[in-house]
């Protein structure tokens, strides 16, 4: 063939070296721990364990001064963990990585530099229009924590978070029952002689579940309501014992409250929790009884509910003790600091070995449901749907 007829180059009809896949440089990681300013917030995202296996690593942690303090963890133990401690806010938030457990405000993200990474809650409901505008505007990209998915398609944050607060919800029924001030001062357990407290659990979810364990552990006797069959088969199965389950009939849940010593309420909805339990049917519940909404915080499955806080957790009506504390975890913050941070220290681990967030996020669809923004652009359906904002396949941005 003429030589001078090929489209080719005679460099071109070399043999070539064959292109081989650069194996991935470890990355290391600097993560900013932020002290949480959130009303009532105490939990941190890693405790000292966990830093000490990041450090371990090879990566740096900087944490603020008394970011622990909450959880009762002390400077000094960050400190002998290997992370770095500072009194610098600014500093802490213009680490290439901010990990943090409420949203930052939007005085923190002023703070952040460009292309930071973050990860934190992201409680769509509360959040405005501007989060996401500032979000935009320093190209930063964004985790939310109750997004990310395990390998069987749960939720690791919320579970762990809703196993906490099924536990604490019987456990804080117990102290109201106890408390001679407010209760009735009865015990919430199994003595001989004596007939068990009735508790009722509206809804068969993972709080559900764990408010159905505490209390049988405790010895009280108990009914759980929930419409899907499937929940409360699945529940029993858990549980590893037969119990009192109903879908959700008027007649047979009023029946149960009228007698009742405690009812906890926790039920989800899309948008809002539906609201269960009438005004009326709290109306003919003992004198005394405890009503526990652990759903506060998507509206209340209860009618009578008002968001109470934990200086002051706990209000009367109709006779009704009610607990409508929205974030039951953060008064058990050393208990919800470490499962907190048995869930983020793999993932970060991951991260560093995989080379950075952009080769995690390529090979994690888990972890890639939790990615609401990339480098400034919302990639997030539902935050797009609720803003009525312009929205990219993450799919498309990252090969």
């Amino acid at each position: 063939m003429d030589i001078t007829t090929s489209p080719f180059t005679r460099a071109q009809l070399l043999p070539q070296e064959e292109m081989l896949e650069i194996a991935k440089k470890k990355g290391e990681l600097f993560i900013g721990i932020p002290k949480e300013t959130h009303f009532q917030e105490k939990r941190v995202c890693l405790n000292p364990d966990a830093v000490a296996a990041l450090t371990a690593n090879g990566h740096r942690v900087l944490v603020e001064s008394k970011a622990g303090q909450g959880a009762r963890y002390t400077d000094k133990d960050y400190s002998e963990a290997g992370a770095e401690v500072t009194g610098d806010t600014s500093k802490v938030f213009s680490c290439p990585m901010i990990l943090k457990v409420e949203p930052p405000s939007l005085e923190e993200l002023d703070m952040m530099n460009p292309q930071t990474v973050l990860i934190s809650a992201l409680q769509i409901k509360t959040q405005s229009k501007d989060y996401f505008e500032k979000l935009a505007s320093k190209r930063i990209t964004a985790l939310a924590f109750e997004f990310i998915k395990d390998e069987d398609g749960t939720y690791p944050a919320v579970r762990t978070l809703s196993e906490i607060a099924g536990t604490a919800a019987v456990q804080l029924a117990a102290e109201i029952m106890s408390n001679s001030h407010t209760g009735n001062g009865m015990l919430l357990g199994n003595i001989s002689g004596v007939p068990p407290a009735e508790i009722v659990v509206i809804g068969a979810g993972t709080v559900g579940e764990f408010a159905t364990r505490s209390a049988i552990g405790l010895g009280a006797n108990v009914k759980v309501f929930d419409n899907s069959i499937t929940k409360l088969r699945c529940l029993q199965t858990n549980v590893g014992r037969p119990l009192y389950t109903s879908t959700i009939q008027p007649k047979n849940l009023l029946k149960a409250l009228k007698r009742c010593d405690v009812v906890i309420g926790a039920v989800r909805g899309k948008d809002r929790a539906p609201i269960v339990v009438s005004e009326a049917m709290i109306e003919v519940m003992k004198n005394g009884a405890v009503a526990i909404d652990v759903s506060i915080d998507m509206g209340g499955c209860f009618e009578t509910s008002e968001i109470t806080s934990h200086d002051k957790p706990t209000f009367k009506k109709h006779g009704v003790i009610h607990y409508c504390v929205p974030n039951i975890p953060a008064r058990f913050a050393r208990t919800a600091s470490v499962s907190l941070s048995n869930i983020f220290t793999p993932y970060l681990l991951e991260i560093g070995e995989q080379g950075g967030i952009e080769n995690k996020l390529r090979f994690d669809k888990g972890l890639k449901n939790g990615l609401y923004f990339y480098h400034g652009i919302l990639t997030n359906k539902s935050v797009a749907d609720w803003f009525n904002l312009s929205y990219r396949d993450i799919n498309l941005l990252i090969f």
